[in-house]
């Protein structure tokens, strides 16, 4: 696709997340001409969402892509530990239908590159990397395409379609454009980022650890855990003050056995997020509709991010190929796809707010944030002893019980709410 050039697609996509490369493959392999933007010149971005759960790993089975997939590499887990002072509660994988009785962590570049790769091998899929959207292209009361900048020359184009797709995060240009806004809910949370060594004889496996005096979770990478901090919200300046040392006596606190490999993380190592889960009350507009996290921003609990925003991509090629091939897409089509994602993201979200008010937020813990004490580890310093201990909650101590629970539960985060399939205008990519 020519940097300046007008050019003429099916629809285009905006953004080259999980989304956005779900979706252009999927219309390039059912013969709709695509174009994907992706503002950045590759997908190198560390600490982005990538649990890859069953109901994803079963598609890509279906596009023949599990094989390749497989070969990344990745940490498969089969089962997930949650860890309150009082017990625990696990998330067992191993009786999930189909092939996968397991979820993976693989590094979101290496599973966009994968995307991008099989797309490529359609010529009806056009990517354009360093392409950033700053404009729509309206007539007639509709949407009808989008300008860009390819920021490697400055230059600018324009793409028309039919269809616009704005799959470009939780900060979307499109969704701004539109001049949309979703309906924040409260989350009481933000989470810092660490990478820290992992050494033989640490735990095996991903955990999670709530506790009275704070909540981490250890994801692991093989070589390194991928530490998840969670702090109380817009507090997150205040925890990388003096080269992170109050991030690095709270993280030893929880996790012991990392303590001495703490010393040489600074402010610098540390990454922020911040939580958000909104939704807007209408997905589309006229020529234009909004999936993932551009229509529904998620919280990191259960790492359903990723799969949910594949879900929508998976729904939306469903429903809209036989009127993108006819080259009219009408407001009654795009209605159907947010109808038809609708319900599982408000029980998703509505799961997640659950959550964060069970037992999330009461392992939240600025105690001794900025309190320019220094490092601490192992003395003791600020680290909330003495805080009543956080139990499982009562509905969990109770479920527990039930032998069946660890296999529901694996079955609700495994598979999620209303997993989509290839079936109708996409049952042929099964063969193709």
């Amino acid at each position: 696709m020519g940097s300046i050039a007008k050019t003429s697609v099916a629809c285009v996509v905006a953004g080259g997340g999980p989304a956005g490369m779900v979706l252009g493959l999927l219309l390039a392999r059912s013969g709709v001409t695509v174009a994907v933007l992706e503002k950045y010149p590759d997908f190198l971005r560390d600490f982005r969402g990538d649990t890859v759960h069953a109901s994803t790993l079963n598609l890509l089975d279906g596009l023949g892509l599990g094989d390749r997939f497989a070969a990344l590499p990745q940490q498969r887990e089969q089962r997930l530990t949650m860890q309150f002072d009082d017990g625990a509660v696990i998330e067992d994988f191993s009786r999930l239908p189909g092939r996968h009785q397991h979820i993976a962590l693989v590094p979101q570049w290496d599973f966009l590159n994968l995307l991008a790769a099989a797309a490529a091998e359609s010529p009806h899929f056009h990517l354009a990397q360093n392409a950033e959207v700053n404009g729509l292209i309206r007539e007639s009361g509709r949407v009808r395409g989008v300008t860009y900048t390819d920021k490697d020359t400055g230059r600018t184009g324009e793409v028309a379609a039919p269809l616009v797709v704005a799959a470009d995060g939780r900060h979307s240009t499109v969704r701004d454009l539109l001049g949309l806004r979703p309906r924040a809910s409260a989350t009481p949370h933000d989470c810092l980022y660490v990478r820290i060594p992992r050494l033989p004889g640490d735990p095996d496996g991903t955990f999670l650890r709530f506790s009275s005096s704070g909540g981490l979770i250890m994801i692991n990478r093989g070589d390194y855990w991928q530490a998840a901090l969670l702090i109380a919200k817009d507090t997150a300046q205040a925890a990388r003050a003096d080269e992170g040392a109050w991030t690095r006596r709270t993280i030893a606190r929880l996790a012991p056995y990392t303590g001495e490999r703490l010393a040489a993380i600074g402010a610098a190592d540390i990454a922020v997020l911040q939580i958000h889960i909104d939704r807007l009350a209408r997905w589309w507009v006229p020529g234009a509709l909004l999936i993932g996290d551009a229509a529904h921003a998620m919280s990191p609990i259960a790492g359903v991010g990723v799969n949910l925003a594949v879900q929508d991509a998976v729904a939306a090629a469903r429903i809209l190929v036989p009127a993108l091939r006819r080259g009219q897409v009408s407001g009654k089509d795009l209605a159907r796809v947010q109808r038809r994602r609708q319900w599982p993201t408000v029980l998703t979200q509505a799961a997640q707010r659950l959550a964060q008010e069970r037992f999330v937020a009461a392992s939240i813990t600025d105690d001794g944030i900025g309190d320019g004490i220094g490092d601490g580890i192992g003395d003791g310093t600020g680290d909330g002893i003495g805080a009543a201990p956080l139990r499982l909650p009562q509905p969990l101590r109770t479920l527990r019980r039930w032998p069946g629970f660890p296999h529901l539960l694996g079955r609700a985060v495994g598979l999620g709410v209303r997993p989509e399939r290839l079936t109708g205008a996409l049952e042929p990519l099964r063969h193709g």
